[in-house]
């Protein structure tokens, strides 16, 4: 049976999504990391310039999409874990569903917030 809320409806495959978002996560960090050690004592210019580049728009566009499958599975799987009546009583799933919605509002906010930042110019 498929879940109604999971990314994909199946665990292997999210957390598969999930480690693969990590990894492209850190190589991001990295990058930003490795820039900001290499310029240091940057200007505005400078750091826009670099983050207005083809390449990075792109890895930061990657980075937000999956920065928001990474936070949707992440937080579904707390909810589903956490948020049951066994531990939050018979008020958990009307809780759950009400967390869950303030996650796929941010998550949505936040991912055309980031694409407008970088793609509008």
């Amino acid at each position: 049976m498929k879940s109604a809320t999971g990314l994909t409806g199946s665990g292997s495959r999210d957390w598969f999504i999930q480690r693969v978002s990590a990894v492209i996560l850190a190589i991001y960090t990295v990058v930003m990391f490795g820039w900001i050690l290499c310029n240091g004592g940057f200007s505005y210019e400078q750091w826009s310039g670099f983050m207005m580049t083809l390449p990075m728009k792109i890895l930061s566009l990657l980075s937000i999409l999956v920065l928001v499958a990474h936070a949707w599975i992440g937080m579904w799987q707390v909810f589903t874990d956490y948020v049951t009546t066994r531990q939050m009583g018979p008020s958990a799933s009307g809780l759950r569903l009400v967390l869950t919605s303030a996650v796929i509002i941010a998550v949505f906010v936040y991912a055309i917030w980031g694409i407008q930042i970088f793609w509008a110019n």
